[in-house]
């Protein structure tokens, strides 16, 4: 009996651990905002209590070079003319109530780099980067 106890207060804790990591992380779909279709996947983890993104899997065309390089990132960036897959495009993100504030982003294509913000939306992450008062939100979705 003792023994079975145990066995579900184990099981019991396992499942409650689970049960409270951050529901951001994990793998994201990004959806180009003009094709509506797949451009990246993106993996968000932790590190030193923030939120962090890199760059794991680009959808390229036939024609497009299929490992480019941020030609366009600025060139005092540590990603100035390195791989876009693998690269680190989100980073110091701190969670704030039932959201993730203060981080960067960076947006590979054009190199320039953003304030950001992320949120949940049901299943769909939000992600908005934004310079002074302008911003654009884009809606991730999780890989399954």
């Amino acid at each position: 009996m003792p023994l079975r106890i145990l066995t579900w207060t184990l099981l019991l804790w396992a499942h409650i651990g689970l049960a409270q990591e951050e529901p951001v992380l994990g793998k994201w779909k990004t959806i180009d905002d003009n094709t509506g279709k797949e451009r990246s996947v993106v993996e968000l983890y932790e590190r030193d209590g923030k939120v962090y993104g890199k760059i794991i899997k680009l959808v390229r065309a036939p024609e497009d070079d299929p490992d480019p390089v941020c030609d366009e990132c600025p060139e005092d960036d540590p990603r100035y003319k390195k791989k876009i897959v693998g690269m680190e495009i989100m980073q110091d993100m701190v969670k704030s109530d039932s959201e993730y504030t203060d981080g960067k982003i960076l947006d590979p294509e054009s190199g320039k780099i953003y304030g950001c913000k992320i949120w949940l939306d049901g299943d769909d992450l939000k992600v908005r980067g934004y310079w002074g008062p302008f911003y654009r939100t884009q809606t991730w979705n999780r890989v399954h």
